[in-house]
């Protein structure tokens, strides 16, 4: 059976430290980091998200608030929002919850943002630092994925890693940063178009879900003894459970777990170190400033 990587048990250790991190910032005389979150709509998952977010902030001492802003906010309106908070020198990283309303082009909304400001690194700019292995910040569910492999001892040097998926979020910079020297991993990424799926993935000492399918990676789509990282959060219909939902990762957990040699839960697993490399990129952003 394999073993289980807590994720949450392990963005725990690393909340503390950057604690330790932004007390020791703020003794030297400098102010507390500062994150604004925007929120534009009412979609329930998108608010708790930002909730979450925003507590763990408070929590390691970071100055975090959430402008929440009507679903009908027009694209100029929201792009002079972040033009003020860009050239705001107290504000040290912004946050644009993504999806946005359909009228609001995304793509210029992150072309708006200040890459030194960007601590989701979705900016072209820090995008492309990360290919070339100068990055500014490090984009947070890859990070928090390879600061998982790092505290828990699984080698990714010569590993063949399979990622399926290959969204701007997380597949493709996950590729990235396995790719990056030191880490050394040999890379295939899979999607929709790709043939013969499960024949690749078995190949996988390292096996990233990220295709947003509940379930999707079944056991024999799994090598004996591979790291399996299930990256999907899905909505799977439960008359049992109080909301008529429960989350599920788009990986077969129990069936998989049986095979594998590590694997991570959904809840509990990718999701805590999400938030808790965005908490380390708002203070690398304020030691930047």
């Amino acid at each position: 059976m394999a073993q289980l990587i807590d994720g949450k048990a392990i963005a725990a250790q690393v909340r503390g430290e950057i604690r330790e991190a932004v007390s020791a910032w703020t003794a030297l005389g400098h102010r507390p980091p500062c994150l604004r979150v925007l929120l534009v709509g009412d979609d329930p998952a998108s608010a708790s998200y930002v909730r979450g977010k925003q507590k763990a902030a408070l929590e390691v001492g970071i100055d975090a608030d959430t402008l929440t802003y009507e679903s009908d906010i027009s694209e100029a309106e929201l792009l002079r929002i972040i033009d003020r908070l860009n050239r705001d020198a107290g504000v040290d990283g912004i946050l644009v919850q993504l999806p946005l309303p359909a009228h609001i082009d995304e793509q210029k909304v992150i072309y708006a943002l200040n890459p030194d400001k960007d601590v989701d690194c979705f900016h072209p700019a820090n995008v492309g630092r990360i290919m070339i292995g100068e990055p500014r910040f490090l984009p947070c569910t890859p990070a928090g994925i390879m600061e998982m492999l790092r505290r828990t001892g699984i080698e990714t040097r010569g590993a063949r890693a399979v990622i399926v998926g290959r969204s701007n979020i997380v597949g493709k910079p996950m590729a990235n940063l396995l790719l990056q020297k030191g880490v050394d991993a040999t890379v295939t990424v899979c999607h929709s178009r790709t043939r013969d799926l499960p024949a690749i993935t078995r190949q996988a000492d390292l096996l990233v879900a990220a295709i947003g399918r509940a379930h999707f990676i079944t056991a024999d789509m799994v090598r004996e003894g591979a790291a399996v990282i299930d990256v999907g959060i899905n909505r799977v219909e439960d008359a049992s459970r109080p909301r008529g939902y429960r989350l599920a990762g788009d990986v077969d957990f129990d069936a998989v777990r049986e095979k594998a040699g590590w694997i991570t839960p959904v809840p509990g697993g990718v999701g805590p170190m999400t938030i808790a490399m965005l908490l380390q990129n708002t203070l690398k952003a304020a030691r930047r400033s």
